[in-house]
């Protein structure tokens, strides 16, 4: 009896991920082989993967490349969000570094873990198919559930990991719920014939409620309403090294991976999912606006203001154009400076007696003590408000212009309303800065890697409008990319 040669598929367009595992287990024997405290060097090691990993991925073609049986796409959309990915998860290790060994979080676990994250990431980007989707998501899912939990003496802590875990295992089950109705009602779990069979035959009952079960697991990884209730007490819980690459790379990745759901596997049936992800959006973009203002804790504040922004991300995705895709590529982008930034200056609210603290009402007096950082902390939050001419007011911009060219002048006035509602709380964080009754100063200086991280953050905020060319044409080529 002959067995059949089974061909070898081709590695390279996954070169950056199978770096990134092969690099992951090379981080864990060295840590579990080498007596000494490996942190340091893991966390080094964590950084030069991402980069090597993103020249790996810059140096791809941009044409659309299918691997491992067609369930492993790369293009141009895959490559850039890739390296946004990247980056937000590159800032995350650097931004800790000084925080896991003041707070007694120093193992080595700490940037595999994000490495392990990350990996997960890049496979949900350039998943084509229904199974390596799951496989990413759930590599991504299990290694945030522990980096959730990983301050083992705080009881916060642990109860963030506990919550992200129960809720997330629910979204896991939906997901693959609503995968087994699409494949049952479809035959097959790859995107492309998916995708063709709704073009021939048209959707059925039962594919779309497999497609209401995976568009609520997909909200609920980007925290969109009304599965955004893990978010707050998460944020606030985890380290808050973890939750800034909470509210950065994950976010980002799993944008990515409902942009490629929709527009790659269900693109015929946008009448159906518009109407989904219209009404998360406005939802999302309303409840950010409003449940933030009587908010105290700045790690909760930046929660809900993460839940608005993912909202008005999927403006864009209720365009469903390219205009839309290029408008959330760009929003994104900005989004990630934006956030890295401000949890540069979170980082710094800490005094020698108290350690950290997270109250809004700490940051008074600021501008006297430390009124750079004071600038730049007000300067973010302009810019996440959307104030003209910082960076976010063009992240804003672009996604309402979507909307509009796409008819749907509803939802741009309702995005424009919760954003100037939402200009409330940011503003209400300036004027705390500024104008409320000195606290006590926090430690001064800042961290060298807190310095420059929020540097290269607020330059870009600031004077992103100097030339957002190179930005504006990377996003379309993207976009273009994903909807040929």
């Amino acid at each position: 009896m002959e067995t059949a040669l089974v061909p070898v598929p081709d590695l390279n367009p996954a070169l950056a991920e199978i770096i990134l595992a092969v690099g992951a287990l090379g981080l864990l024997m060295l840590g579990a082989y080498t007596k000494a405290s490996t942190t340091r060097l893991a966390s080094i090691g964590a950084v030069l993967l991402f980069a090597v990993a993103a020249i790996v991925v810059i140096g791809q073609p941009d044409s659309r490349v299918l691997t491992f049986g067609g369930s492993f796409v790369t293009d141009g959309f895959g490559k850039f969000m890739k390296v946004l990915v990247l980056i937000g998860s590159a800032g995350a290790i650097v931004m800790s570094y000084n925080f896991i060994r003041r707070e007694n979080m120093d193992r080595f676990e700490f940037p595999v873990l994000i490495v392990l994250a990350t990996l997960g990431m890049l496979m949900m980007v350039s998943a084509n198919d229904l199974i390596s989707l799951y496989v990413g998501l759930e590599l991504q899912s299990l290694s945030l559930y522990i980096i959730a939990a990983f301050n083992r003496d705080s009881a916060r802590s642990t109860e963030a990991g506990l919550k992200y875990f129960v809720l997330g295992a629910l979204a896991s089950g939906m997901m693959l719920y609503g995968a087994s109705l699409v494949y049952g009602f479809t035959g097959t779990t790859n995107f492309d014939l998916i995708a063709g069979i709704i073009r021939t035959e048209g959707m059925s009952l039962g594919l779309i409620f497999g497609l209401v079960f995976i568009l609520a697991a997909l909200a609920f990884k980007v925290s969109a309403v009304p599965f955004h209730m893990w978010t707050p007490d998460v944020y606030e819980g985890a380290p808050t090294p973890v939750t800034a690459f909470f509210a950065s790379a994950p976010k980002i990745a799993a944008m990515a991976l409902f942009i490629r759901v929709m527009m790659g596997a269900f693109p015929d049936a946008s009448a159906e999912w518009r109407q989904i992800v219209v009404f998360i959006s406005i939802a999302s973009m309303l409840l950010g606006a409003f449940a933030a203002i009587g908010q105290t804790n700045i790690k909760r504040l930046m929660a809900y203001s993460s839940i608005g922004h993912m909202g008005y991300a999927l403006v864009g995705l209720a365009a469903g154009t390219e205009e839309g895709v290029r408008g959330i590529i760009i929003y994104l982008t900005i989004y990630l400076v934006m956030n890295l930034g401000v949890f540069c200056c979170i980082l710094a609210m800490r005094r020698k007696e108290e350690g950290m603290v997270e109250d809004i009402a700490d940051l008074a007096g600021l501008s006297r003590h430390q009124p750079v950082l004071a600038f730049l902390f007000s300067m973010l939050m302009f810019s996440l408000a959307g104030v003209p001419p910082l960076a976010g007011f063009f992240a804003k911009y672009f996604v309402f212009l979507s909307a509009i060219e796409a008819g749907l002048y509803t939802l741009a006035v309702i995005g424009v309303l919760s954003s100037v509602v939402g200009a409330f709380y940011y503003l209400r964080v300036v004027k705390v800065i500024y104008f409320d009754e000195p606290a006590q100063p926090f430690e001064a200086p800042l961290a060298s890697e807190l310095r420059v991280v929020l540097g290269a953050s607020s330059i870009v905020t600031l004077f992103f409008f100097v030339y957002p060319a190179p930005l504006i044409a990377l996003a379309q080529a993207a976009a273009g990319a994903l909807l040929p």
